[in-house]
């Protein structure tokens, strides 16, 4: 049977999509000012280049959902990585600026698809005690890809193999995770919640009992489980404005949030904001980016450690204040010392914003929008979480280097605008997001009905 892989293998497969989302979005940092001076781009095709993934990602996000409730998490996820290998082929042949927005658009097509199927399926398989550890596995997979995408940056720069330039290396590297995804996807079981859904409940009953084999859970009290809340009214898209409402403004405004606090600015342009801002050389800057890929993983990993050890609002919280803090001290120190005075310390503030946000925004946004939402709509209420992030990672990647421009290259300027919502960020938690660690799928949906 298809399940009969190590459950280790089902959640780190499972999280692929994450690793590609990371690799995809991380690569193009390096590839783009090669990719510029190429094609003799000018800064607005440059940075609609990076973003059009974006576009992608929002159609791919809110697409997926419903064929996902329709045809099954895992079906949707082979398509992905059918997507993943597409767009990363067409990318690194493109010849100019119009085929290489295509070959973006359909990558954000894998990408946006990938980010919305991933949670909603691990959180199905994960048992309650450990969802948000497993959960978390999706966005340390996101920091792994970011970091391979910028060894890959380093690997290939100033190396035109067989007189094939760099950056072209640089986006097809991508093809081999995507592979992995598509023999993953061939390999793994589908959701059993997915299956209840659609009456297979003996099919259900094997996937559960060999995923809990090693776990304290009884898989036949978690079957009656699922049983009772698919015989729940359903309601459909009806019940995502009525029931479900709360959990749509949680998942739209913590993935906004979690876009509009800045991180993708960082991810995708920090070797821009080096070069232009302190005069750094681009080699330099690179390395800069490899420093930061390693803080995001392990800090990452961290967070894998201690997830569902605290309450999630308590880590949401944490990291908040610790953004707001570090994000705020960067821009007073930006616009108040000189550039040669600030170089090293804004590389070590944002070493300290990329911990707190890694620690908790990263991960638990992502954590957040695969258990709140009722079996019923949870692959188009992933849907719509995911495609509020990508819409909140297109204007910030927009508009950052027109901020940067705006402010004559001072970074503190659009820092000082992501440390504002950073501190927007506290209230939300404090007054909207509901606590989920330890509750069970199920309890959760029941927790939500009855709050209606």
């Amino acid at each position: 049977m298809k399940h009969r892989l190590s459950t280790t293998f089902i959640f780190i497969f499972g999280a692929l999509g994450g690793l590609l989302f990371g690799f995809d979005t991380g690569i193009i940092s390096g590839a783009s000012p090669l990719i510029e001076s190429n094609f003799h781009l000018g800064i607005a095709q440059t940075s609609f280049i990076t973003s059009s993934v974006l576009i992608g990602s929002s159609v791919g996000a809110l697409s997926i959902g419903p064929l996902a409730d329709h045809y099954g998490r895992r079906k949707l996820l082979i398509l992905a990585a059918i997507l993943f290998l597409l767009g990363s082929s067409l990318s690194m042949v493109a010849v100019g600026f119009v085929s290489m927005v295509i070959a973006r658009i359909i990558l954000g097509l894998a990408v946006g698809s990938a980010s919305a199927l991933t949670p909603a399926y691990l959180a199905e398989l994960a048992p309650a005690d450990r969802r948000g550890s497993l959960g978390t596995m999706f966005q340390l997979m996101i920091t792994l890809g970011i970091l391979l995408a910028y060894v890959s940056n380093l690997g290939f720069l100033g190396h035109n193999l067989m007189g094939i330039r760099d950056w072209r290396w640089m986006l097809g590297s991508a093809l081999i995770p995507a592979a992995a995804l598509l023999i993953g996807g061939l390999l793994l079981p589908e959701s059993p919640r997915y299956l209840v859904e659609k009456g297979k409940v003996d099919d259900a009953r094997d996937v559960l009992t060999y995923l809990r084999q090693n776990s304290d859970v009884d898989p036949e009290d978690e079957l009656s489980d699922i049983q009772k809340v698919a015989h729940q009214p359903k309601g459909g898209i009806k019940m995502l404005f009525t029931i479900a409402r709360p959990a749509v403004i949680v998942a739209v405004g913590i993935m906004l949030l979690q876009q509009l606090v800045g991180i993708n600015s960082v991810i995708y342009f920090l070797p821009q904001v080096f070069i232009k801002g302190f005069g750094f050389a681009e080699s330099s800057a690179i390395w800069i980016s490899v420093g930061i890929g390693i803080v995001n993983f392990v800090v990452t990993i961290l967070a894998t450690a201690i997830m569902d050890k605290f309450d999630r609002k308590k880590l949401l919280t944490f990291g908040s204040v610790v953004m707001a803090v570090s994000l705020g001290i960067l821009a007073v120190m930006n616009f108040t010392m000189s550039i040669h005075a600030t170089a090293i310390p804004t590389m070590i503030l944002i070493g300290i914003y990329i911990f707190g946000f890694a620690i908790s925004w990263g991960p638990i946004a992502w954590v957040l929008i695969g258990e709140i939402f009722p079996l019923s709509v949870r692959g188009i209420g992933s849907s719509i979480g995911s495609a509020a992030n990508w819409i909140g990672n297109f204007l910030v990647s927009q508009f950052f280097l027109v901020l940067l421009d705006a402010f004559h290259n001072n970074v503190g300027g659009p820092f000082a605008i992501f440390a504002v919502f950073a501190v927007l960020s506290l209230f939300f938690v404090h007054f909207l997001v509901p606590e989920t660690r330890g509750k069970s799928l199920e309890q959760i949906e029941m927790d939500l009905r009855h709050d209606n």
